[in-house]
C-alpha cells in the first residue's frame, strides 16, 4: 500500500511543474492528470520520466482530460465513435509506458439509473482489454454526475464483472453522492485497487488530512484489509489548501497511517 498526490492539486499550474514540485518537497509516488492532448507526445513524457527518475519518485496511475467525453463517445450508440475513443486512449497507455503508471482513471458513462449494466460492461472490457495489452489496468471511478457515483449501480456492475472489474474510490465524491465511503469498501472488496482521498467535516469534504474528522485510521484499516496493495492519492482542489505545506503534511499523515496498519 502507497500513499501519494495528484498533480490535479496544483491545476491550472502546467503539469511539469507541479509534477516538480511535488517531487522536490519528497513525495515520493503521484498520480499524474494529463490536462490536454499535447502532453500525452513522448517527448513530454520523457521530460516527465526524468523528473521522476532525479528525485526517485513514481507515478502510479494517470487521468485523463478526456472524461468528460466518455459518456459520448466510449459509451457511445454509434460503434466507429466508440473505435476511435479506444484507439486514442492507446495514446494514453503509451504515455503511461514511458512513466510507469499502471492505473488509467475512468469516469464512464452518464445518464438514467436505467442504463444498461450490460452495455456498460461490455464498453469497460473492451477498453480494458486493449490497455491490458500495455500492462495497464483501467479502474472505474465513482464521481458524483456519473453512473458510477451510485453505490447500487457499481454493485450491479460488480455482480457482472466479479474480478474483472476494477475500482478507483474517491471519498469526496462519495459524500456528494450521499454515499457512505466504508460501503464501497466493503462492497468493493479486493476490486478495489486505488483511492483518491480527502479529509471531510463541518469546513467542506475536500479537505487536507487532519482539517476534517474523517475516520482513516478506521478507512485505511479496512481498505488494507481487503486490498493490501491499493494505493491511497490526496486529491485536494487548488482552493481547498493553503500550498505544499498542506499537501506534503497529508502525505505525511497517510504514509504513517500505512506504516501502523501494514506492521
Amino acid at each position: 500500500m502507497l500513499a501519494g498526490v495528484s498533480t490535479a492539486c496544483f491545476y491550472p499550474k502546467p503539469l511539469e511543474d507541479s509534477l516538480y514540485q511535488l517531487a522536490l518537497n519528497g513525495i515520493r509516488n503521484c498520480e499524474i492528470f494529463i490536462n490536454t492532448h499535447s502532453e500525452i507526445n513522448r517527448a513530454f513524457a520523457l521530460g516527465l520520466r526524468d523528473t521522476m527518475s532525479h528525485f526517485d519518485a513514481h507515478c502510479i496511475s494517470v487521468h485523463p482530460f478526456t472524461c468528460e467525453l466518455e459518456p459520448i463517445m466510449l459509451f457511445s450508440d454509434y460503434p466507429r465513435r466508440v473505435d476511435d475513443t479506444i484507439d486514442y486512449y492507446k495514446h494514453f497507455f503509451e504515455f503511461m509506458n514511458i512513466v510507469g503508471a499502471k492505473m488509467f482513471i475512468l469516469h464512464g458513462a452518464k445518464g438514467s439509473p436505467n442504463f444498461s449494466r450490460d452495455l456498460f460492461c461490455e464498453r469497460y472490457m473492451m477498453l480494458s482489454d486493449a490497455a491490458a495489452k500495455f500492462g495497464v489496468t483501467v479502474t472505474l471511478e465513482n464521481v458524483n454526475r456519473c453512473l458510477s457515483g451510485s453505490l447500487k449501480f457499481v454493485k450491479d456492475i460488480h455482480s457482472i464483472l466479479g474480478s474483472s472489474l476494477s475500482f478507483t474510490l474517491d471519498t469526496k465524491q462519495a459524500l456528494r453522492a450521499k454515499e457512505n465511503p466504508f460501503e464501497f469498501v466493503k462492497a468493493l472488496g479486493s476490486s478495489l485497487k486505488h483511492l483518491h482521498i480527502s479529509d471531510s467535516g463541518e469546513l467542506g469534504d475536500c479537505l487536507p488530512i487532519g482539517k476534517g474528522r474523517f475516520n482513516f485510521q478506521k478507512f485505511i484499516t479496512d481498505v488494507y484489509s481487503v486490498s493490501p496493495d491499493a494505493s491511497l492519492i490526496i486529491e485536494l482542489y487548488k482552493n481547498s489548501f493553503c500550498g505544499i505545506s498542506d499537501l506534503l503534511s497529508s502525505y505525511n499523515i497517510i504514509d504513517n497511517f500505512i506504516s501502523k496498519v501494514s506492521m
